[in-house]
């Protein structure tokens, strides 16, 4: 019977012999380094770190919006919880380097998707006899609707306004002052980092996602401690757009090989969607095949493309899976958003106030 779960394996490093343990989801074998062949599971508990190690793919690990995903690493993470320890995640290329980790003590854990059987070996020591114990078969199911309701359209919660506060009057947003004045520092057209905050929160300076990411441009706390921004203002409106722009001059600079400005602008925004280092993948594997990899056109396919196994395996590609789609989808939506506010050309041009107009009270907004 095939298993789509995970193989997870205790790494051996003893001299001593051990026998495996087989269970629904694969073999075990204990963690016992040579300098204390003793360590068990209250060593782990005691170090606070329990060590996986694993390939990239849909079904084992993957990093989405800076939230870590997978059916085997939510089950990881749920045993490393009931242990009381933090699980570090170490992705490898392939098994060749998941059995160099077992074999050079690096990890404790080693998960990808295989056949496994059903079967158990008693004489094991006390982190193979918990871990053991403690799965259930219900896991599996249980951690894959876990992720698809994350991975659902109502992943952040948000209060929905309309994509134009005053279309007669020109107004876009309450805050499109603070996009005209913040936009400059980028060389942006205002209207386009209005564009690119409705698609973040649809204008709601109190949305935040299921990962983490708060406020109008969808700031994770993570990112906000790499830009200097307090995380108690990440839902203050001028202090989120202006880490936000600072992120996008970051990724501006970092893509400054794009000469033709319009093409940068699109893979500055597909990286602030899916991260940086998925884009560089898909560019190395458009430059591959003979397309221009400074071409969104070209390049886009291949993001959707990493969704396989055939290209988020191939050796040239150094970051993994990625879930392409939404990213293609939000560059385009962003840039069919723009096109449509191009036409606005506000009154208050000539006025840059820091501050935002007072909020509308008006019923324009519903919960999802």
């Amino acid at each position: 019977m095939y298993f789509l779960v995970a193989i997870l394996l205790l790494s051996s490093c003893s001299q001593k012999k051990q026998e495996p343990l087989v269970v629904p989801w694969g073999v075990i074998n204990d963690t016992v380094p040579e300098r204390a062949e003793n360590f068990d599971l209250r060593d782990i508990q005691t170090s606070g770190e329990l060590i996986l190690a694993t390939v990239s793919g849909p079904d084992t690990y993957y990093d989405y919006h800076g939230k870590s995903l997978g059916t085997q690493y939510l089950i990881c993470q749920r045993f490393a919880d009931s242990l009381g320890c933090h699980l570090r995640v170490d992705v490898c290329r392939d098994s060749l380097e998941l059995v160099h980790r077992l074999d050079s003590c690096e990890a404790d854990l080693i998960a990808w998707p295989t056949p496994g059987h059903i079967e158990a070996d008693r004489q094991k020591p006390d982190l193979a006899a918990t871990l053991e114990s403690w799965y259930r078969p219900h896991l599996i199911a249980e951690v894959k609707a876990e992720e698809t309701a994350m991975l659902t359209t109502k992943k952040v919660r948000r209060r929905i306004f309309s994509p134009m506060l005053d279309a007669k009057g020109g107004i876009i947003s309450h805050y499109d002052q603070l996009f005209m004045t913040y936009s400059r520092e980028i060389r942006w057209d205002w209207r386009l980092l209005a564009a690119q905050c409705y698609q973040e929160s649809t204008f709601d300076p109190k949305a935040v996602s299921f990962a983490g990411a708060k406020g109008l441009m969808q700031i994770m706390p993570g990112t906000a401690d790499h830009l200097g921004l307090a995380r108690s203002k990440l839902y203050e409106p001028e202090a989120n757009i202006a880490a936000a722009v600072k992120y996008i001059a970051e990724l501006e600079r970092s893509f400054s090989d794009i000469r033709e400005h319009f093409e940068r602008t699109n893979f500055v925004l597909a990286s602030y969607n899916g991260g940086a280092h998925h884009i560089r993948d898909a560019m190395a594997l458009a430059r591959r095949d003979g397309k221009n990899p400074h071409r969104w056109a070209d390049v886009s396919p291949y993001v959707l493309k990493l969704a396989s196994p055939q290209y988020y395996n191939d050796p040239i590609v150094k970051h993994g899976y990625m879930r392409g789609s939404e990213t293609v989808d939000y560059v385009s939506r962003i840039r069919q958003r723009h096109a449509g506010y191009q036409g606005v050309k506000s009154p208050h041009m000539g006025f840059h106030s820091s501050k935002p107009r007072k909020a509308d009270k008006r019923k324009n907004k519903y919960d999802i």
